[in-house]
């Protein structure tokens, strides 16, 4: 099966960076078409039917040591887990009776999550074959999150009706249920210690809440769930505060003109009375006046630096709209973002990127090295999505709806 799924190919990549004042270089790589010969940096194919989620337990660091390993629906009723390294299959799951349309993991646990056609929610030890346990929703899936909150690990799952569930892990007892909108449940993102959770509904307007996350773990303690609804229309972007808990930025567009905002507000609770409430405290705002295009992706630095892409730029603000750096792409034309504490990645629409590192003494950015799009990738394939941690980098691209295509590289530095 690992032969029939992964396909091999010769690359040589070779790339230059600055890392702490020291240089480094990323060494260069040659693969043969059945089998690795070096291990510097190297990269595969392999055709899924769903996004992967990373499973290994190492996370964001500057080190470069490790293994990655991915979780993907490689057909429509199964999953597997690949060691990016060795482009080899560890795990797999039995056959299921329903088509698998969502997949989250758990690295901490190597664990997976899966929801079905029928509403199905499934979680998987990546090491036993038997599932551990199965709940059913009423309303279809129309998100996944599992995280590891500061009491116990949960699954975040969001249904077309607008209701919140919090699932606990490992036997997805319900734990609470709250409606949010009166529609569906678009996005879900938890601040860095999972303090917050932070949904969009995207349906005629757009709607927004954050929820003290405590309130949703603990429902006997609370008599409803403590929210707030941050007053920034039209928003599209979202990203919290690296290593900063309460702070959260967003982004937004207006059509016409291309006039993109940005705000940054604290979370804070509050007692009234004998009732604790949370309230967004708008601490900074800025527009893009001067910018005829609008902003696309957006992410945040610890430093709370604001990074953003435009089709030809990227740009770089502190929170008040202070322009501090800006990389012009044109004739290029930037598709998407990938923004992390360590990384911020650049995918261009000629199927190269662009990495960069944030500096650790300074506000900026350092650009690090690209990688070309190669001559093995399907012809008209097109990157819908970038993940990253301290080891690999993966591109998940599609030529057609289904299947869609993963190509990994893993990056070993050495001075």
């Amino acid at each position: 099966m690992a032969a029939s799924l992964f396909i091999f190919f010769t690359a040589v990549i070779q790339a230059f960076f600055m890392a702490e004042g020291r240089e480094m270089y990323l060494l260069q790589l040659e693969l043969s078409l059945t089998c690795l010969v070096s291990t510097y940096c190297w990269g595969f194919l392999a055709e899924f039917r769903a996004h992967p989620c990373y499973i290994s337990r190492h996370g964001l660091t500057r080190n470069g040591q490790g293994k990655s390993a991915v979780c993907m629906v490689t057909s429509v009723n199964r999953i597997s887990t690949w060691d990016i390294q060795e482009g080899a299959m560890t795990w797999v799951s039995p056959e299921q009776p329903a088509y698998i349309t969502r997949m989250t993991t758990l690295p901490e646990m190597q664990i997976a999550v899966t929801v079905d056609m029928q509403s199905n929610i499934k979680l998987w030890d990546c090491h036993n074959r038997e599932v551990l346990a199965t709940k059913g929703l009423l309303s279809s899936c129309q998100l996944l999150q599992a995280v590891f909150t500061n009491d116990i690990p949960i699954v975040l799952v969001g249904d077309i009706s607008g209701n919140l569930y919090i699932l606990r892990i490992p036997d997805l007892h319900l734990i609470s249920k709250v409606n949010v909108f009166p529609y569906s449940i678009d996005e879900l993102h938890c601040s860095p210690q999972k303090k917050w959770v932070f949904l969009i509904g995207k349906h005629r307007h757009v709607l927004t809440k954050v929820f003290y996350m405590n309130s949703l773990l603990r429902p006997s303690e609370f008599s409803d769930p403590v929210s707030t609804i941050l007053e920034f229309p039209l928003c599209q972007g979202v990203f919290w505060t690296p290593r900063r808990e309460d702070r959260i930025t967003l982004m937004s567009s207006t059509i016409p003109p291309n006039i993109t905002k940005f705000g940054t507000f604290d979370m804070k609770l509050e007692v009234i009375g004998n009732k604790l409430n949370v309230q967004g405290h708008l601490v900074a705002s800025f527009s893009l006046q001067d910018y005829k295009e609008r902003a696309e992706w957006m992410g945040v630095s610890d430093k709370d630096v604001i990074v953003c892409s435009t089709g030809s730029s990227l740009l770089l603000f502190d929170i008040n709209g202070l322009r501090l750096q800006k990389f012009q792409y044109c004739p290029e034309e930037i598709l998407r973002l990938w923004v992390d504490p360590v990384h911020v990645i650049v995918t261009c629409n000629n199927g190269s990127l662009d990495v960069y590192a944030w500096d650790e003494r300074s506000p900026l950015l350092r650009r690090c090295y690209r990688l070309q799009k190669r001559g093995y990738l399907p012809p008209s394939g097109f990157i819908i999505k970038t993940l990253c941690d301290d080891v690999s980098i993966i591109l998940v691209m599609t030529n057609s709806p289904i299947p869609c295509f993963l190509m990994a590289y893993t990056l070993k530095v050495f001075s």
